[in-house]
C-alpha cells in the first residue's frame, strides 16, 4: 500500500476487554469506553493510516475478548499491528488477531520509516523484560532499517515515570535494551502503554511516550496504586514525515463514570 506524506498513526493501549462486553473494571465497562474511543477516532478529519495496539488488550485473557476486539476493528479497514501486555494471552492473540486488516507483523516498513514492535511480556508477571532472543532480533531489525527513521513500540516503559508503584512494574532489563538503542541514532520515538496515563521524556536521541488507556486512568506521581477519577479515556495521534520529523498529541474522549476499587 502506498501511503501519502505525512503518515498518521493512532496508538490505542490498555483496553482491558472482557469476554462479556458488559463486564466492568473498577466501575467502568471497558467495552463501552473502548467503543467511545473508536467512535471519536472515526470522526477525525483525517483517518489514521495505521493503528498500533500496545498491550493489555484483554483483562480476562479469553479468546472471546480478542474476538470482540477484532469484530470492532476490522470494519475500520485500517492496517492494525499489536503487541501483548501482561494481561494478554499471546497464543490466543496470534490465533485470533491475524486476519487483515489486523496483522501479526512485528517489523513494518512504511515509506521512510521502520516500525519495530517489541515484546516485553513475561507470562505470569506484571513487570516486563525483553528476552535475549528478542534483543537479538531487535538489533537485526535495526540493521535492516538502514537509514530509515525508526519508531519502537512496546508495552512496558523502560524508564521511570515518577509513580513509585508503577515504576516497580516497568521493564526490568532496561540497561540491556539501552545498550542496543544507544548505537542506532536513527531511532526517533518509543511508544509504550502499561501506565494508563500520558507522559513523555527524552533520553539520548529518543523521545519516549506513554499513552492514556482507553478505559481507567492511573493517578500520576502516586506512591501507591491510585486511579485518576477526573481523567478521561484517550489515545495518541502521531504524525510522521519522510524527513524524520514528527508531531504528536493525546486525544481525550468524554466518558464519565463513577470509578471505584471494589469488586464489580
Amino acid at each position: 500500500m502506498v501511503y501519502p506524506a505525512p503518515l498518521r498513526i493512532a496508538q490505542l493501549t490498555d483496553l482491558h476487554l472482557f469476554a462479556d462486553p458488559g463486564k466492568k473494571m473498577m466501575g467502568l465497562a471497558t467495552a463501552r469506553s473502548f467503543q467511545a474511543v473508536i467512535t471519536h477516532l472515526q470522526q477525525l478529519e483525517h483517518q489514521p493510516d495505521i493503528l498500533l495496539l500496545t498491550g493489555d488488550l484483554s483483562q480476562d485473557e479469553t479468546p472471546q475478548s480478542y474476538e470482540y476486539l477484532g469484530n470492532v476493528l476490522r470494519p475500520l479497514g485500517i492496517p492494525t499491528y499489536w503487541i501483548p501486555g501482561n494481561h494478554d494471552d499471546l497464543l490466543a492473540m496470534e490465533r485470533i488477531l491475524s486476519q487483515p486488516p489486523i496483522y501479526l507483523n512485528k517489523s513494518v516498513q512504511v515509506g521512510n520509516w521502520h516500525f519495530i514492535l517489541l515484546c516485553s511480556n513475561i507470562p505470569g508477571r506484571v513487570d516486563g523484560e525483553v528476552s535475549a532472543t528478542s534483543l537479538s532480533w531487535l538489533e537485526k531489525q535495526l540493521k535492516l532499517a538502514g537509514d530509515r527513521h525508526v519508531a519502537i513500540v512496546m508495552h512496558h516503559p523502560p524508564l521511570a515515570i515518577g509513580s513509585e508503584w508503577i515504576d516497580r512494574l516497568r521493564l526490568k532489563n532496561a540497561d540491556a535494551l539501552f545498550a542496543i538503542l544507544d548505537r542506532y541514532p536513527q531511532i526517533k520515538i518509543m511508544l509504550c502503554g502499561h501506565v494508563h496515563q500520558s507522559w513523555d521524556t527524552k533520553r539520548e536521541q529518543i523521545r519516549y511516550f506513554t499513552t492514556p488507556s482507553t478505559c481507567v486512568q492511573f493517578l500520576p506521581k502516586s506512591v501507591d496504586f491510585a486511579i485518576d477519577p477526573e481523567a478521561f479515556p484517550g489515545y495518541r495521534l502521531l504524525t510522521i514525515y519522510p524527513d524524520g520529523g514528527w508531531e504528536t498529541k493525546v486525544e481525550r474522549v468524554a466518558f464519565a463514570y463513577p470509578p471505584h476499587l471494589g469488586k464489580d
